[in-house]
């Protein structure tokens, strides 16, 4: 049995058999090293010390914990984000073994103190020519210090268990639990010119052309996308230009080129002969000038290959960058929201009663066009921007470190969110009826001796002279209505069917208000942000409260363009539902079911053609009390798993909500079951005793809510919905994410005696 691998070993002291060890990026810096290349001195921590550190602090069992939830196969993206944060932060709990802190504190002398340095990740096999994970795990820059370094250390370790990581190594069919990694600490080398260097196109491997570009300043901002880079595609063999593209820059510098013919000579020299030390086409971060070039990194050019069929740079947009999130909140809190507000309410005040039956279907198909337009905005940009929420997560985690990895989450309170204001209007109007006796009862009444469908107008009518208070309610009610009800939930428009909101707002007036924000041990936001500054210094005080606001807005606007966006469609359905009362009167309509978007392209035709086959919409299938797959209560499992969302434990009544129709039919103390909830049903949330989801995730709207109010919940519960039927008793533990089917535990223990 051979020696045990050092913790700890120089760069220029790691051997040719050293990368099982030392990692992918390290032995090709040693190597370039080794062969008179200019790299930046330092050390690496071999995977030895990753190992040691995993065992003292006993993170492998919670590692495996965290992935044993579920199959990763059946993980949504956030249910993986949430697990990544949570490792994330237990890495930065634990300390370092006293020998591991002990070699680093040996080595970092020769850096000299206060020395700004490079922590890189050097995982085994992170640049194999076939697997790039570049840019997948973290670089920490201008670590300063011991204790800065030590952290850093413990954020470079915890980037292979990212969603990022987790999700490639998924794809790769490699099991992240066999994955090491070693860590690079480097001097800090940065030249008045950076950037990156292809020794042949990664578009087209085929071209025989170099790509070099240049920004000025560290390479980061390259890598980053702070700053845009000049770029030149050179001739290999002939080592001409054949072109130069400037990079867009406010600072000056983009008028003349930032490399003179000699300084691209010696980037192209270095460039090809890395290449042929070690037989491939490299791509190669560089600083300095021609008489002090450095090499910062040298890997295998695989990103953009025409072989390569992975996901990776995908994956990597799943963490958007500073500059990237900052130009998103420019454009879609400034740009985007307003014109999606503007048409949504342009086509609200459209008076379509005058247009004939071919304007009508016009007026169907530019609001499906408006439809299809916004929400591959949704996804191209609305999508991207929601991570700034998250970038704010892992930025207060990694300078506060808190107890709770989701303490975060009180920045983003009582922010002005359309849903929560839609909520206070409605705890508003359920205050209005607890203070008018009568009021509730008469609202019962209607409801209930009513056999079908209600609309406001009849509620209104019945109202109207009872009582100022009821009065009162009505108009309260109208402006509800106007200003937030004009959108869809499970393919229907709100406000044409008001009967299940107020069997809600009834349900709410028996109950003292609670709308959010009311736990006692909440710390304010002020208070959370203060500890984030506190813990950062006065010199990032700026960048700080920055991602906060990005945070704020990010989060914001991922609730509010939801319901944004819900009011194209429930335009759309307005058109569409006024096409098909004219076709069913008539007599080119006819069925008992009930219309939406799904009939459109039907009625288009019908209003154009009035000679086409008469359109018969048949009433839909009724899925079974307990949903699509649900079990007999003998098959019933005893215990579901899913993701911790908020703290505490409750037992109730399941009551299932899968539709509009349940909306009405939920009661204080049910536990709220469902496959996610929606902006649109966040209202139900004050009443529930707990909730459980199908969906995971930390940031969704269930989750946040219920913190806020102290609600346990437990999402990422696979088929919830269909498991659970109405009337089941559970009990809901949200600090482990547990949901017990059945009597709770210490009830039966307590009859066995």
């Amino acid at each position: 049995m051979g020696a045990r691998p050092p913790l700890l070993i120089p760069l220029d002291g790691t051997a040719p058999g050293d990368e099982r060890i030392v990692g992918g990026k390290a032995a090709k810096l040693a190597r370039l090293a080794g062969a008179g290349f200019a790299v930046p001195p330092g050390f690496v921590l071999t995977t030895r010390a990753y190992r040691m550190f995993l065992d003292e602090a006993r993170l492998t069992a919670v590692i495996r914990m965290e992935l044993g939830r579920k199959p990763m196969d059946e993980m949504r993206w956030e249910e993986i984000w949430d697990t990544a944060l949570r490792i994330r932060s237990e890495f930065l709990a634990r300390p370092l073994p006293g020998e591991l802190r002990n070699a680093i504190a040996g080595n970092l002398h020769r850096f000299g103190e206060g020395a700004p340095l490079a922590v890189r990740s050097s995982a085994v096999g992170e640049d194999a020519a076939g697997r790039s994970f570049a840019g997948l795990h973290e670089s920490i820059i201008g670590a300063r210090g011991q204790s800065a370094v030590e952290d850093a250390v413990r954020l470079v370790w915890a980037s292979l268990w990212s969603d990022a990581a987790l999700l490639y190594r998924r794809e790769l069919g490699l099991d992240p639990q066999r994955s090491r990694m070693a860590v690079l600490v480097q001097a800090m080398v940065d030249g008045d010119r950076s950037g990156v260097a292809f020794a042949r196109d990664p578009r087209d491997h085929g071209r025989d052309l170099a790509i070099i570009e240049s920004v000025p300043g560290p390479c980061r901002l390259l890598v980053d996308g702070t700053v845009d880079p000049d770029r030149w595609e050179i001739d290999r063999s002939r080592r001409t230009v054949v072109a130069w593209l400037p990079g867009e820059r406010d600072d000056g510098t983009g008028g003349e080129p930032l490399l003179d013919p000699e300084e691209l000579e010696a980037i192209l020299d270095t460039l090809l002969s890395v290449e042929a030390l070690f037989d491939w086409a490299p791509d190669m971060e560089w600083t300095g000038r021609s008489g002090s070039l450095t090499v910062l990194q040298a890997r295998p050019i695989t990103a953009t290959a025409p072989e390569q069929t992975d996901k990776r740079d995908w994956y990597l947009t799943l963490r958007p960058n500073d500059a990237r999130l900052a130009k998103l909140r420019e454009r879609v809190a400034g740009q985007l929201i307003p014109q999606l507000e503007r048409e949504a309410a342009a086509l609200a005040a459209e008076d379509l009663d005058p247009l004939d039956d071919r304007r009508l279907a016009e007026a169907i198909d530019r609001r499906r066009q408006a439809v299809a337009h916004w929400k591959k905005i949704y996804w191209d940009e609305f999508i991207p921007f929601a991570h700034g929420v998250r970038r704010l997560a892992t930025y207060y985690n990694d300078a506060v470190q808190p107890q709770d990895p989701y303490e975060f989450v009180g920045l983003l309170r009582d922010q002005p969110l359309l849903a929560a204001r839609r909520n206070r209007a409605i705890a508003d109007l359920a205050g209005q009826v607890r203070a008018a006796n009568d009021l509730g009862q008469a609202l019962e009444q209607l409801l209930n001796e009513h056999g079908g469908p209600l609309h406001w107008k009849e509620i209104r009518d019945a109202l109207s002279g009872r009582s100022a208070e009821a009065a009162a309610f009505a108009d309260g009610f109208d402006d509800l209505n106007e200003r937030y009800l004009d959108i869809t939930y499970d393919r229907e428009r709100l406000r044409d069917r008001p009967e299940a909101l107020l069997r809600t707002i009834v349900e709410l007036a028996k109950r003292p208000e609670r709308m959010g924000g009311d736990r006692a041990d909440a710390i304010s936001a002020a208070d959370l942000e203060q500890r984030l500054l506190d813990a950062v210094g006065p010199q990032r005080f700026d960048e700080a409260r920055e991602i906060i606001e990005t945070g704020r807005v990010s989060w914001k606007l991922r609730d509010d363009d939801n319901l944004l966006v819900s009011r194209l469609e429930s335009q759309l359905l307005r058109v569409v539902g006024l096409g098909a009362e004219r076709l069913r009167r008539s007599g080119r309509l006819s069925g008992e079911g009930r219309v939406t978007a799904d009939h459109l392209s039907l009625i288009v035709e019908g209003l154009r053609e009035p000679s086409a086959e008469p359109v018969v919409i048949a009433r839909e299938a009724e899925a079974p009390e307990g949903g699509a797959a649900a079990l007999s209560p003998g098959e019933k499992p005893r215990q579901l798993i899913g993701q911790p969302a908020s703290p505490g434990v409750a037992s109730g009544i399941v009551r299932c909500v899968r539709g509009r129709a349940d909306l009405g039919a939920f009661r204080q103390g049910e536990i709220l079951v469902c496959d996610a909830i929606q902006p649109t049903m966040t209202h139900l949330v004050p009443l529930a005793g707990a909730i459980v989801e199908r969906r995971g995730g930390m940031l969704i709207h269930g989750a946040i809510i219920a913190r806020e109010l102290g609600i346990p919940c437990v999402n990422g519960v696979r088929q919830a919905a269909d498991i659970l039927g109405n009337g089941d008793l559970v009990t809901v533990d949200g600090h482990l994410g547990i949901v017990t089917v059945g009597e709770p535990e210490f009830k039966l223990e307590l009859e066995d005696r």
